[in-house]
């Protein structure tokens, strides 16, 4: 699983030009699921919501990265994005054979919708399998790379 974890002001999500959920401050995280994720266990996923939920990259008042999303009370907007997993390491077009199959993630990407919200309630998401148009404005900017192999 690979995140990249965006600090915004706010964001959205629209899908045939209509907004299909925004949040304000909080993270934009595009979420990759890789084939082999299916065999994640929900303790792992949970490890992997905890750290993101609990990642300090809110300024306190003496504008050092001191506070969570959970400190500053910040929403989450969630959006499946499968070509986190390209390989271009041959030729000019990405390979994303490493990427979860649509089925398959639809459903693990749900599931990992579900342990955010057991643990935090201001979770939204963008529309898995859509063409999406994802308008933010990143604050900092501050974008994080995480990747699950490197947590668990």
């Amino acid at each position: 699983m690979r995140l990249v974890i965006q600090r915004v002001k706010r964001a959205e999500v629209l899908v045939k030009d209509v907004v299909f959920s925004k949040i304000e401050k909080g993270l934009l995280i595009l979420l990759g699921l890789n084939k082999e994720d299916k065999f994640l266990k929900d303790k792992d996923i949970n490890k992997i919501v905890q750290k993101v939920l609990n990642l300090r990259i809110f300024a306190d008042k003496e504008n050092k990265l001191n506070l969570s999303l959970l400190d500053v009370g910040g929403e989450i907007l969630l959006v499946s994005q499968f070509t986190l997993y390209a390989n271009c390491r041959k030729g000019r077009r990405p390979n994303f054979s490493m990427a979860m199959p649509g089925e398959e993630a639809k459903k693990m990407f749900a599931k990992i919708k579900n342990i955010f919200l057991s643990s935090y309630k201001k979770v939204y998401t963008g529309a898995f399998g859509e063409e999406m148009e994802i308008k933010l404005i990143n604050e900092g900017p501050v974008t994080i790379i995480l990747d699950s192999q490197d947590i668990l």
